[in-house]
């Protein structure tokens, strides 16, 4: 399916569903783990649950190319918030459901971050998101998560951080807490440690607490 903008995206959709969630992929983007991740969620929760591409448009390389980061922080420096995030919330009005979260992993925690700003979402976790825009990924489309998150309004926001990721260093995720952000800390884990079962630095003990600890706050409880 596509959103409205063109933008490819996918919903796993729960009939009467009372909440929705928005699930803001990684770097790698779009692709077979976020939607049955979708589909995983909604089953799990009784939500409609919803993703989309976040570089629409363009054709990049995959993990197991080795220039692939470095083509993918390019990129990410090209886009915009304004057109991400306006995906986010194109993303959350497909639901069809009176209340909308929002989930973000790695570059999505950091979109998760900035998404406290549009108003369209009561509850947001961002996973391992930047708290600071890298400077490789500095463009002119960007603001700061920080900003953002001063101007949220009465948005509920939490962040799961591993003790042991540069991504997160600690004076930053100190400035999260102080910015009013629910923080969960997983001493010695490092970057993505709970979205993607394949990767070296998951940890399954602590990606199934975090799941709870995730749901549990996306749903008010």
């Amino acid at each position: 399916m596509e959103l409205a903008s063109g933008t490819p995206g996918h919903v796993a959709r729960t009939e009467g569903a009372e909440r929705g969630l928005v699930v803001v992929p990684d770097i790698w983007g779009l692709r077979p783990l976020f939607t049955d991740l979708c589909h995983t969620l909604a089953a799990r929760t009784g939500w409609t649950v919803a993703t989309f591409e976040p570089f629409p448009g363009q054709v990049l390389p995959d993990a197991d190319d080795p220039d692939a980061a470095a083509a993918r922080f390019a990129a990410l420096a090209g886009l915009r918030d304004d057109d991400l995030l306006g995906d986010a919330v194109a993303a959350a009005d497909l639901t069809d459901a009176p209340r909308v979260g929002l989930v973000g992993f790695c570059m999505g925690g950091m979109y998760a971050l900035l998404a406290s700003a549009t108003g369209r979402f009561d509850r947001i976790v961002s996973c391992y998101g930047m708290i600071e825009v890298p400077e490789a990924w500095r463009g002119p489309g960007h603001g700061e998560p920080l900003d953002a998150l001063a101007a949220r309004g009465p948005v509920q926001v939490a962040a799961v951080v591993g003790t042991a990721d540069h991504w997160t260093p600690a004076e930053q995720v100190d400035r999260l807490e102080a910015a009013g952000v629910s923080v969960l800390r997983y001493e010695g884990a490092d970057h993505g440690f709970i979205h993607d079962p394949a990767r070296p630095t998951h940890r399954a003990d602590d990606a199934a607490d975090a799941w709870d600890r995730i749901l549990a706050f996306l749903a008010g409880v």
